[in-house]
Formats: structure tokens, sequence, C-alpha cells
């Protein structure tokens, strides 16, 4: 029987609340758009739902990740920052074509959740340079997020074996664990939902 490696897992749950400081959106829609970074320095791009903008738009929309990986790609991870960015697009008929504007971008250290005492952190983000789309001397946009890490356990995987056979038994390994690959796992796997 092949070695095994232990891998880390973690569930955590991104709830994108609402924004504030938008009254000078007079027209259109705005929605979040959200960068994860996986182990291999992948960018994900998520987008929330669009709303009407309103004097206090309100999505409520929450996203379950589930990560898992060796020790060392969950160092990784916690090093990294997901990237939230409140972006506007006009209301057109062919509004779905042309582009959004960008509103701020900001960033959240997901050490910032491992390092809370709940493991859990409730905020508004904002970014100090806002784009040329805000009216100077106005307050910035601001974004409320909710982010919580819930079950980390350490899971006992059989270890890949080296070989390049797409068939686990004439790799040696004989536990069909093989997938012909050595590279770490890392699964992001997300369900959007709205609450």
């Amino acid at each position: 029987m092949g070695s095994s490696q232990n891998l880390s897992s973690f569930n955590c749950e991104l709830r994108i609340i609402r924004a504030k400081n938008t009254e000078f959106i007079s027209e259109g829609n705005l929605f979040i758009r959200y960068y994860l970074v996986t182990d291999n320095d992948k960018r994900i791009r998520l987008n929330s739902r669009e709303i009407s903008s309103t004097c206090d738009p309100c999505w409520n929309e929450s996203i379950a990740l589930e990560c898992q990986g060796t020790a060392d790609a969950m160092d990784k991870l916690k090093e990294q920052s997901i990237v939230f960015e409140l972006r506007w697009r006009k209301t057109t008929l062919f509004s779905k074509f042309g582009g959004s504007k960008l509103l701020f971008r900001a960033e959240v250290a997901w050490k910032d959740v491992f390092n809370s005492a709940e493991l859990s952190i409730l905020k508004w983000v904002t970014s100090t340079k806002t784009s040329e789309y805000v009216p100077e001397g106005l307050k910035p946009p601001a974004l409320q997020i909710e982010m919580k890490i819930q079950d980390t356990r350490t899971l006992h995987m059989p270890k890949r074996c080296h070989m390049r056979s797409t068939k686990w038994n004439e790799c040696g390994c004989g536990n069909g664990a093989c997938n012909g690959r050595d590279e770490d796992v890392f699964a992001l796997a997300a369900a959007l939902h709205v609450l």
C-alpha cells in the first residue's frame, strides 16, 4: 500500500452584506467583484448579483468555500488576501455588453480571520484611494462583509505517487489514489446563495 500524507481542510463562509456612501450614483446597477487566489497562484474571479443603485444597496449574499491542501499549501493561503471591488454599471439596453466602472478596491487578509478570537470577522472595508467616478469631497464608498472559518481539521489521505501513468494499477501504488500528477491537492469549491 502507498504512503500517506496529511491534508488540512477548512470551510469558509464569505458574506457580502451591503454598501454605503453610494448616494452619488443616480442610476445604474452595483455589484461586487471579488478575487480569490488558489495555492498555485491562479486567481478566481466571482461577481455578486447586480442590484439597483439605491441609497442603501443590500446584497446579503453568501458564498461557501471548501479549502483543502497540505499544511504548506494552507500556510501559503493564509498569507493571501481576498480582493473586493465595488463596481457600477450603467443600465441600458446593452449594459451587459458594456464594461463596468471600478468605484473602489479593498483587500481582506485570510490571516485576519484565522487570527480572530472566533475565527470570524464582520467589518466595513474601504479603500483610501477611490476611482475618478467618486466625486471629490464625499465619503468614500464602503462595503460590509463577514467571513467565518469553520471545521478546521486534518485529513489522512493516500499520498499520490510520482509515476506518470494514468492507470492506477500500472503505477505501482495499488491503492487507486494515483492520478499521474505529483501536485498538492487544493480544492476551492463555491456554492453561491442569497440569504
